[in-house]
């Protein structure tokens, strides 16, 4: 079987690029120096307008990064005042007529996933039609497997990880368990350090089954 890739762009000329080169799925966002953001709407208007593939948008508050980390965010990266939850929650409504599905991750000050706060933005993406996925948070989590477990319970329909590592072949080991432990519940999709060298002998490894690309996939 044939792995499903899904290719981070950053612009309606990566998407065009993306689709043709044969992407299944794009994740919109910006500023991927910083770990990526909610791209505006005017980016995501124009995306609308080309796309004939599936498009998942990022969605995280713009905001100075808080410490710096091998990955390039920390947990603290992901703890939301209220206010930023309204926000997230504003650009899911705002988001949903022009895409299939939301990224979204939240995490407390001790490195847990903030269930009360992830309930809340998955009700509102799932009510409006929208697919979930849990991103990159989960690796700077404090505990993967109880992490897991978490989102596991909330219904996230897919979970994008590098397997607690900076790059996904470091984290294949965990990555293979994770792919074992969620059977159909949960598409766990290996991100970070994706490429053509790489993608087959982790897809022996993990036996994922969607892989997560940065567009630098196809010119790699």
């Amino acid at each position: 079987m044939d792995w499903f890739l899904e290719c981070c762009c950053t612009s309606a000329e990566e998407v065009a690029a993306a689709q043709k080169l044969g992407a299944k799925r794009i994740e919109l966002c910006s500023q991927l120096e910083v770990g990526g953001v909610t791209p505006s709407e005017s980016l995501l208007r124009e995306v609308h307008s080309i796309a004939r593939i599936p498009v998942n948008v990022l969605i995280r508050p713009h905001r100075a990064p808080i410490g710096s980390s091998e990955f390039g965010f920390t947990a603290a990266d992901f703890v939301y005042s209220p206010e930023e939850v309204d926000q997230i929650l504003s650009d899911i409504r705002m988001c949903a007529p022009m895409v299939s599905g939301v990224v979204i991750g939240a995490l407390t000050p001790t490195g847990s996933v903030d269930m009360p706060v992830m309930r809340r933005l998955i009700a509102e993406a799932h009510s409006l039609g929208l697919s979930v996925t849990f991103h990159r948070a989960f690796d700077v989590c404090a505990d993967p497997l109880a992490a897991f477990d978490d989102i596991l319970s909330l219904g996230c329909e897919r979970l994008l990880t590098s397997g607690h590592e900076p790059k996904a072949e470091a984290g294949a080991p965990l990555l293979a368990q994770l792919v074992a432990l969620a059977g159909p519940r949960l598409i766990v999709m290996p991100g970070s350090g994706i490429r053509p060298s790489n993608i087959y002998s982790l897809f022996e490894i993990t036996h994922a089954r969607e892989f997560h690309a940065s567009f630098a996939y196809f010119s790699a």
